[in-house]
């Protein structure tokens, strides 16, 4: 959700809390009859009521310390009627909720009695904003039959809405929020909900209806239902799950209806026809986020009462209708990031005419037109308070028609594409402004440095623009801010003497990923600021006592040294803390145990030393939720203080020196781990069965170098966080934390993991890893069978270990898995064939273990990573990629060659001989037949007879004469 939308729905809420207003004061006020006062002050029987009442609740902060004595009239949240003493009214909603709808500190917790059914004269109950245990709206509030006011939002309730509330035929407001409009805690499956909604029609009288995030999915006659409510004036029916309504012929009954809410319900239907066009006195109309598509409808124009229009967030198109011109009370118009056609100037001079100088709000839509700055705007919109082009993918330099708007008091830009310089003149002009957020362009601000500017704002949003090197002086002069972002702006200073006094009052201070030197003042203990964001900086030095209402804290990737000796026990609200990558060095304090709101914290990368804290959690406060000590030199057994965080969805001990058994406790004390990395460290003994057995959620197992042994759990069966792709939306920490962190912070776990051989960095994208890595450990028997119910997994080392026996077959149905490393075990037999059905496979590892047999073929098998060291080690492995070919593929090449040269030896004696005999043949074929050639050749071998004849004989008397003469 952008801010423009966060702006609309703090509208709303204003809205709502002020008719909220006017109806308490109404039910709270004296009976009209009430003409005489009495002393009859508080009945006895309804006394006795409100004991019981309270007797059934929890008030961790003493808000019913007063409900003792006599008169129960003077009891906190008690009024009673000056003329009769009978209760009227019970309000226990000011416990409050924050903007996110989440109970505070002072909210009762318990079950609601129905000894409350006992005050039959009540008119105002107010139970908002609470804890309760009962996990229904009670049914006996149905027979409170004077109740004009009724508020049980935000208390914690699910499940059905009892339909006896219909009963209630003096109601005139009903609240049953399930919760507000930005969610921090995942939604339950249980949420609120009614499956029939008719009880509805009978509250003839109700003039004020809230049931948001109330599930009415099932409610198709919702629309008919509503339309019988002719007294309705206020309708809030936000993130219900509405059915689209297919009413466009509906003549609607609705005619004091004043604001009407169903944004953010996706109908996916026509905007028009709807039947909401016709409300003619509509003031307030809050329709974003709900699909609608095609044009504005021309109906439009009838609704001339309406002061707030918001249709952002949908899929419009077209231009906004001439009918638009009749909206002479129009002061808000929200469209942004539709397809609206026409150039933001054309936009603007659509605009209703008759209201000139009225609007003061304005979200233009999200177009590629409206990327062209228009020459001039401030025209038609010369009173225009707030003016939001944010994420409208503006390029270029910032317009200098900016600095015509005189009476804004916002101005927001952030998130185009603008670049350029911005100067005094931009800002010169604009004397009201008091929130100025420019974040997430590439704007430099280049003012005189002895520039005094004549605003003083309140919201200073500047994140990404160009302020560097030097700290900007003109903020010297900003006494008021609230809200400082100064992130990532390339300032490579140190802070001003002035700075921490002028900006003592500030409540969010984000100045993270820059250059800023310095140290944190002594004096910070005193100041306002709530959620301190300095990460990715180079201050040094110790941190001092912190301020009590904090609760962000980023000092992570700076310089900060000394032991954690700070006030940390007495920040209550504190539920961020990141430290990591600094030189905090000596023992973690066991005050850590105190902040029972704590949600993150990450004190990895320092120089931590000793055992863990001894203390342990409060297990009705313990929030939390991420916890990393990674790349530190703890010591001892595994942390006991983890002990009932039954919220703890990611832990990471790796690089430590911890050593002991795994406790079996895991599994039970933290049933909501997801992601369990114990890497690096000293432990021994068994893997417990409990840990596999009861963490449902898991998805990331990292036991990796340590010294565990004995076999490895048939149990992993129930790991069933890693039979299933996971949903980023249910990954623990990552997404429940809250989009006010996630704006602060920016916040992701960062871890390397060890995954295709290689070590790797992962960031948020390691919610969608289901990862095991049991490697270098003493574990020994069978890899189970079991293994191949893990179908989600991606990722699978168990090497170096002492695993034997065969590779199940049941591996190939890892279909998921990428890296499959199972190398310097002893498993022997052959390789399993459904290995080759592995698609995802890019990285096996197989070598030096005592496999046989052939190597199974298969596609992916041929385009792994590093073929030729998949299989070393394995001398009775044989085919393909090996040149050792198997018995049944034909003889080995030795053998084929020797036989190859033996039949070459072969053929040529056959050739020698079959030549030779064919030449006899020839000649005995010339003397059979060629009579005068037999009689040549004859005489011919006769005359060559005598005259070798003679030749030896001769020659063999002169050697032996040669001889005798010797």
């Amino acid at each position: 959700m952008n801010m423009a939308m966060l702006s609309f729905f703090q509208i709303s809420i204003s809205l709502l809390l002020c008719t909220q207003t006017t109806i308490s004061t109404e039910a709270f006020a004296a009976d009209p009859n009430d003409t005489t006062k009495t002393n009859n002050r508080c009945r006895a029987h309804e006394r006795s009521a409100l004991l019981a009442f309270r007797a059934g609740l929890s008030d961790p902060s003493n808000r019913l310390s007063s409900w003792e004595g006599v008169d129960c009239c003077q009891w906190h949240g008690v009024r009673c009627s000056n003329r009769t003493g009978h209760v009227i009214g019970i309000d226990l909603g000011d416990g409050g909720c924050d903007l996110f709808g989440v109970p505070g500190m002072q909210a009762l917790g318990g079950n609601i009695s129905s000894s409350l059914a006992g005050l039959r004269y009540l008119q105002h109950l107010d139970l908002s904003c609470n804890k309760f245990d009962n996990p229904r709206i009670p049914g006996f509030l149905g027979s409170l039959h004077e109740l004009r006011y009724l508020d049980l939002s935000q208390s914690s309730f699910t499940g059905r809405i009892p339909p006896q509330l219909g009963n209630l035929s003096h109601l005139h407001h009903l609240s049953l929020a399930s919760d507000s409009f930005v969610m921090i805690e995942p939604q339950p499956s249980s949420m609120l909900y009614t499956d029939d909604i008719t009880w509805l029609s009978r509250l003839s009288s109700l003039e004020y209806l809230n049931m948001e995030a109330v599930n009415l999915s099932t409610a198709a006659n919702w629309v008919p239902v509503v339309n019988m409510l002719s007294s309705l004036k206020f309708l809030r029916l936000a993130r219900c799950q509405l059915p689209g309504s297919r009413y466009s012929s509906l003549h609607s009954n609705l005619t004091s209806l004043e604001t009407l809410d169903i944004s953010e319900n996706h109908l996916h239907e026509p905007i028009a026809p709807n039947w909401f066009w016709d409300l003619s006195n509509l003031k307030d109309l809050y329709a974003s986020m709900n699909h609608f598509y095609g044009t504005i409808p021309y109906e439009l124009g009838n609704m001339t009462s309406i002061v707030w229009l918001d249709l952002g967030l949908n899929n419009l198109v077209g231009m906004i209708p001439p009918t638009l011109k009749n909206l002479c009370n129009l002061e808000g118009l929200s469209l942004d990031q539709n397809n609206i056609s026409g150039t933001l100037t054309e936009f603007c001079q659509h605009l209703p005419s008759c209201s000139r100088g009225k609007p003061k709000t304005l979200f233009p839509p999200y177009s590629n037109a409206t990327r062209s700055q228009p020459a001039k705007l401030s025209e038609p919109l010369s009173n225009l308070t707030l003016l939001d082009l944010a994420f409208n993918e503006l390029r270029g330099a910032v317009p200098p028609w900016i600095g015509e708007f005189t009476k804004l008091e916002i101005l927001d830009l952030r998130f185009n594409s603008l670049h350029g310089v911005m100067h005094q003149g931009h800002l010169s002009g604009l004397k009201r402004l008091k929130d100025l957020r420019l974040s997430g362009n590439s704007i430099a601000i280049t003012v005189n440095s002895s520039w005094v500017p004549p605003f003083n704002l309140e919201e200073v949003e500047l994140a990404s623009c160009q302020l560097g090197p030097k700290f900007p002086a003109w903020l010297r002069w900003q006494t008021n801010v609230d809200y400082l972002d100064l992130s990532n702006t390339s300032i490579s200073d140190s802070l001003p003497d002035w700075f921490w006094e002028v900006f003592s009052s500030v409540l969010d201070l984000n100045m993270r990923n820059n250059q800023i030197t310095g140290v944190l003042p002594p004096t910070m203990e005193s100041m306002a600021i709530e959620a301190l964001v300095l990460g990715s900086n180079q201050f040094s030095g110790p941190i001092p006592n912190l301020p009590t209402n904090l609760y962000i804290l980023d000092l992570s990737r700076n310089n900060i040294s000394g032991p954690i000796h700070v006030n940390f026990g007495d920040l209550l609200g504190l539920e961020m803390i990141l430290l990591f990558d600094n030189a905090i060095s000596g023992r973690i304090p066991s005050s850590l145990c105190n902040l029972s709101s704590l949600r993150l914290l990450d004190l990895s990368e320092n120089e931590l030393t000793g055992p863990s804290p001894d203390c342990v959690f409060n297990a009705s406060q313990g929030r939390l939720q991420s916890l990393s000590l990674r790349n530190n030199k703890l010591s001892g057994e595994f942390p006991s203080f983890l002990r009932s965080c039954q919220y703890l969805s990611f832990l990471d001990l790796t690089e430590n020196q911890f050593h002991g058994t795994l406790p079996p406790w895991i599994g039970e004390e933290l049933p909501s781990l997801v992601f369990l990395r114990l890497r690096s460290n000293m432990f021994n003994g068994d893997i417990p069965v409990d840990l596999i057995t009861k963490l449902d959620n898991l998805q990331y197992l990292d036991l990796a170098y340590n010294r565990l042994s004995g076999n490895m759990p048939h149990s992993i069966v129930n790991l069933k966080g890693m039979t299933q792709t996971p949903n980023s939306l249910d990954s623990g920490i990552f997404f429940s934390l809250g989009s006010e962190y996630i704006s602060l912070v920016d916040y992701t776990e960062n871890i390397t993991i060890v995954t295709k051989g290689q070590e790797r960095l992962y960031t948020g994208e390691i919610v969608f890893m289901v990862n095991m890595d049991l490697s270098c450990n003493n574990l020994t028997g069978n890899i189970p069978e079991e293994i191949g119910t893990l179908i989600a997994l991606t990722s699978l080392n168990l090497s170096s270990n002492a695993f034997s026996g065969e590779i199940p077959e049941t591996i190939g149905a890892l279909v998921q898995v990428e890296s499959l490393d199972l190398s310097h075990n002893e498993l022997s037999g052959e390789i399993p064939t459904s290995l080759s059905a592995l698609r995802s496979l890019s990285h096996l590892n197989l070598s030096y273990n005592n496999l046989t047999g052939k190597i199974p073929s298969g596609n992916q098998l041929q385009v792994l990573d590093d073929l030729a060291t998949v299989y070393i080690g394995n001398p009775g492995l044989c085919g393909d990629p090996l040149s050792k070919k198997c018995p049944e593929d034909g003889l080995p090449d030795d053998t084929l060659k020797d036989h190859q040269h033996r039949s070459d030896d072969v053929f040529l004696f056959v050739a020698i001989g079959s030549g030779f005999v064919m030449g006899i043949m020839a000649v005995f074929y010339v003397f059979l037949f060629k009579t005068n050639w037999r009689v040549l050749c004859f005489a011919f071998y006769d005359r060559l007879y005598d005259e070798i004849y003679v030749q030896v004989v001769v020659s063999f008397n002169l050697l032996m004469r040669s001889i005798g003469r010797s």
